[in-house]
């Protein structure tokens, strides 16, 4: 008796490839925690306390982005008001925020957007469309679009 061997199914040479979204809007979170210039920094750090963030965007009544403020903004304004005794209550998000905010298109691929993460050092990008605030991306978002593309091939 002769040994048989099993190759299984091939794919036809010609067979359509399924049609897989690699683009930033696709995958960036879309229902934002967002803040006011006019916020007290206390709220800010309740908020984000609250809600597990590390940042989020400032927009004003427009809802254009103006600004971001993280954690980070928040703990300088805690050791300034400590250093120099000053109270805490006065203190605005427009004083602390980041005012030179950098975006990226949404239209990106979210491998191009892996490598701005990497050269870039920040945790958060903000995706602007026709002058509104339309959605966040974070690395977080980046690893799970991986997880979900994992297995397919990019030729």
């Amino acid at each position: 008796m002769g040994i048989k061997s099993f190759v299984g199914a091939r794919k036809k040479q010609n067979q359509v490839i399924e049609h897989v979204s690699v683009r930033v809007c696709d995958y960036m979170s879309r229902d934002l925690i967002t803040f006011k210039p006019e916020e007290l920094v206390e709220d800010v750090i309740d908020k984000l306390i609250s809600n597990r963030i590390s940042g989020g965007p400032v927009v004003n009544d427009n809802f254009e982005l103006i600004g971001i403020i993280s954690e980070g903004d928040c703990l300088k304004q805690i050791s300034d008001s400590r250093y120099y005794n000053m109270p805490m209550e006065q203190h605005k998000v427009e004083t602390r925020m980041i005012r030179d905010v950098e975006t990226i298109d949404g239209n990106m691929n979210i491998f191009d957007a892996a490598n701005k993460f990497l050269e870039s050092k920040r945790r958060r990008f903000p995706i602007v469309i026709d002058g509104k605030l339309a959605g966040q991306i974070s690395q977080k978002d980046i690893l799970k679009a991986a997880l979900t593309l994992k297995g397919h091939n990019w030729k």
